[in-house]
């Protein structure tokens, strides 16, 4: 088995599976989940390494917490940061399988 840094697993937390997502697969982009404090250059080791992919771009967007209401509770989702990670011709990623 190839040596992988255990440091990637904590950039990459999951795979985003929505419709946005599905739709982006067909462009050649993966949608992950990562930690708050990783930079693009991290993601883009990351996603080389333990998938065995070229990433070609990286681009990253912050979705703000929301406000909810249950039960006439009060309660705030975190903030998650995604990353939006576009392959190189020929590279797949299948988000189903995991790792």
């Amino acid at each position: 088995m190839k040596n992988i840094d255990p440091r990637h697993y904590d950039v990459i937390v999951a795979p985003v599976v929505t419709e946005k997502a599905t739709v982006a697969s067909e462009h050649n982009k993966v949608v992950f989940k990562v930690a708050s404090k990783a930079t693009k250059p991290q993601i883009k080791e990351a996603v080389e390494k333990l998938f065995d992919v070229k990433v070609k771009r990286v681009n990253t967007l912050v979705r703000k917490g929301k406000t909810k209401v249950f039960r006439g509770n009060f309660g705030s989702q975190s903030d998650v940061k995604r990353a939006v990670v576009t392959l190189e011709e020929g590279h797949r990623i299948d988000v189903t399988t995991g790792l």
